[in-house]
């Protein structure tokens, strides 16, 4: 965290903000109108220039306690989703509107402002292009999960509010001021990789399960006899895994005598019925991918340390002994290594974490599951 400096955030609820919103189109506008509502708000947009800015650019930034941006990260045309596009190669987003605006305020911005980006950017990108461009003032990464349509209920009514950055003092402070506008009790606060990343796989969470509901369709009218609605509806009020917490935690891959088998099958079945696509070949390569990822990293710490693969947990999950759809397995057949091998000091990759083991001294212990501390220890 950098020293943390006098931010505007021990106002109390009830005063009134004073706040520059920068960018009033679709998400902006509605926003910032209900911003109004409760605080002093001097709002920005180029498309008013000619008619007269609204404000004023620099009255957007000066005397605000916070400054908000709103401002487009196109892709080009063809990449917006209305042309076929998987051909192509794909692009990061334009954030050349933005890096202009962050420019702009930083020639007039104060040390004790907080500058609050809202618009959509990859993981990675406010570090690696942004951040350098203020230099006074504090930059936040504050993402909305709205729908087109009803921006205003989502926004006061949000799932989660998400506030990422390096000075917690100016993320309380932006928390406080949410607090006199939202109903929410469900704030994440992290860093701004880890912001940047909900906002994007929200999103792209909700395109996966589309996709695939979509392919249940196509199935069902290839193959007749199927109303996809009793097949979708039985899958949306599976709340004990498929609907809830269950599986999401990144670790090893999945397992047993079904997961790996059933993509494996329906690989084939997408074939046989001329889908014209394969999700499951997707989902199976990037499986073994992600085991190769795995197993090239316990051969990197091995010829670090000098030390053997060791792989603790051979079955498909801790609970039983069956070896179908092992990952650990899987992980094996890219690396050379051995299983459940304590007998001296190795790279020990946990496959199942839920035992406490003693590990030889001057072992590297690899957990993946995040229950033992530290996904790296040396012991």
């Amino acid at each position: 965290m950098r020293q943390q400096r006098n931010i505007i955030g021990l106002k109390n609820i009830g005063m009134k903000y004073n706040i520059g919103f920068i960018g009033l189109g679709k998400l902006g506008e509605p926003v910032s109108e209900v911003m109004k509502q409760k605080h002093n708000v001097t709002t920005f947009d180029i498309k008013h220039v000619k008619d007269g800015s609204i404000g004023g650019w620099s009255w957007c930034v000066l005397n605000q306690d916070i400054i908000f941006i709103a401002v487009p990260t196109p892709h080009e045309e063809q990449y917006d989703g209305r042309y076929i596009s998987s051909h192509l190669e794909p692009k990061d987003f334009d954030y050349s509107i933005v890096e202009d605006t962050l420019k702009k305020i930083d020639r007039i911005s104060t040390e004790n402002q907080i500058i609050v980006l809202i618009s959509t950017v990859l993981p990675g990108t406010i570090k690696n292009k942004l951040s350098k461009l203020i230099t006074k003032g504090t930059l936040l990464y504050n993402p909305y999960l709205i729908a087109m349509g009803t921006v205003k209920e989502d926004f006061i009514n949000p799932e989660m509010i998400l506030i990422g950055g390096n000075n917690t003092a100016a993320i309380i402070a932006l928390r406080k001021f949410y607090e006199t506008l939202c109903n929410c009790d469900r704030y994440i606060l992290g860093t701004w990789e880890e912001i940047e990343s909900i906002k994007i796989f929200y999103n792209t969470f909700i395109t996966f399960k589309i996709v695939f509901c979509n392919m249940i369709q196509d199935v069902a009218m290839k193959l007749g006899n199927i109303d996809v609605d009793v097949v979708t509806e039985a899958l949306a009020e599976s709340t004990q895994r498929i609907i809830s917490k269950k599986y999401m935690k990144a670790g090893m891959g999945d397992g047993g005598g079904c997961h790996p088998r059933d993509n494996i099958a329906l690989k084939w079945l997408a074939k046989d019925l001329d889908l014209g696509y394969d999700l499951f070949g997707s989902l199976m390569h990037a499986r073994e991918q992600q085991a190769k990822n795995m197993a090239d990293h316990l051969t990197k710490l091995s010829k670090e340390h000098s030390l053997p693969i060791v792989i603790i947990g051979k079955s498909f999950k801790p609970e039983v002994d069956l070896e179908e759809g092992s990952s650990s397995i899987l992980v094996s057949q890219y690396c050379t290594c051995t299983f459940d091998d304590f007998s001296k000091p190795a790279i020990f990759l946990l496959a199942h974490s839920n035992k406490e083991y003693t590990f030889p001294k001057k072992s590297v212990i690899i957990d993946p599951w995040r229950k033992h501390g530290n996904s790296i220890q040396n012991r």
